[in-house]
């Protein structure tokens, strides 16, 4: 059997999904950045449903670091009224610094446990 070569980025992603799963207690907080805008969905793996998402450009923020603690901020307040208070995050390949660590952290500081 012929072993597909992908690029770097895709096999960093793939080995974390590979660890990282949500359920109803624990769902997955899964970010992605594109060249405009930041989005994070909070995901229930089991029953396959979105609990809560917020992006920059619904919320008119811009995404850099100032916008990803908002985001932060924003996505804990809905995960909170949906009853969930632990996360597991899915960094989603990006490295953990820049707006990935400064949404992560303004959602802990906003009371999700990681």
């Amino acid at each position: 059997m012929r072993r597909v070569l992908l690029p770097h980025r895709l096999q960093r992603k793939h080995r974390i999904r590979a660890k990282v799963r949500g359920n109803a207690l624990r769902p997955r907080m899964s970010v992605f950045r594109s060249l405009r805008h930041l989005y994070v969905q909070v995901i229930d793996d089991d029953a396959r449903r979105t609990v809560a998402a917020v992006s920059t450009k619904e919320c008119k923020i811009s995404p850099n670091v100032k916008g990803a603690t908002l985001l932060g901020e924003r996505i804990a307040e809905k995960v909170t009224a949906a009853g969930v208070t632990r996360v597991v995050f899915d960094r989603n390949a990006y490295k953990y610094h820049g707006q990935v660590k400064a949404l992560a952290d303004a959602a802990r500081k906003a009371g999700i446990g990681f």
